[in-house]
């Protein structure tokens, strides 16, 4: 007949198991806190095509934000009020990359695909939207990006044409000359 069995913590294992017990709580720690990497650091906007350089630009939400934040109060057709909208211009970004083309594609999380003038973005002051309501905008609000016209200010782009364009979740964006073509 055996003895009692005894756990891999047994009397003679205590500093064993202590050293266990440490490494199977940092690396949980580790694992709820993201692995280290910060929201900030994360690629969350690509740009590509017939820009400067023609290598394809990386921004996080900090390069978004140091592109300098606009606000926007207006109306949208998913909302029941007028909301605040903050994020960089579109133009603003577009000159950051030295964006040579006519129109952007721009495409969401979901492979979503809109066709947009540059020429809107130098007419209007279009934002691509990070934050609304004051708070960061999550996949679940439309983010982490929403292209935003300011509606209520112009009655001309409260149109389907002008609604269609305003892609939220908006992952790449892609510059396309179709002069070149």
């Amino acid at each position: 007949m055996q003895g009692p069995r005894r756990g891999w913590c047994a009397a003679g294992r205590k500093g064993l198991c202590r050293v266990v017990a440490a490494l199977a709580l940092l690396v949980g720690l580790a694992l709820l806190s993201g692995g280290g990497a910060r929201a900030d650091d994360r690629t969350v906007l690509v740009v590509s095509g017939a820009i400067e350089g023609e290598t394809p630009v990386s921004f996080t939400r900090a390069d978004l934000v140091a592109l300098g934040m606009t606000s926007i109060t207006t109306e949208t057709p998913w909302m029941a009020d007028e909301v605040l909208f903050e994020g960089p211009l579109l133009r603003d970004l577009l000159e950051r990359v030295g964006a040579k083309g006519d129109r952007i594609e721009a495409v969401a999380l979901n492979n979503y695909r809109v066709e947009i003038p540059i020429s809107d973005a130098a007419g209007y002051d279009v934002i691509l939207a990070m934050r609304v309501g004051g708070k960061d905008m999550s996949i679940r609000d439309r983010g982490p990006l929403w292209l935003i016209y300011p509606w209520s200010g112009h009655e001309e782009l409260r149109q389907e044409l002008y609604y269609s364009r305003a892609i939220w979740q908006i992952r790449e964006i892609i510059v396309v000359d179709s002069r070149s073509r």
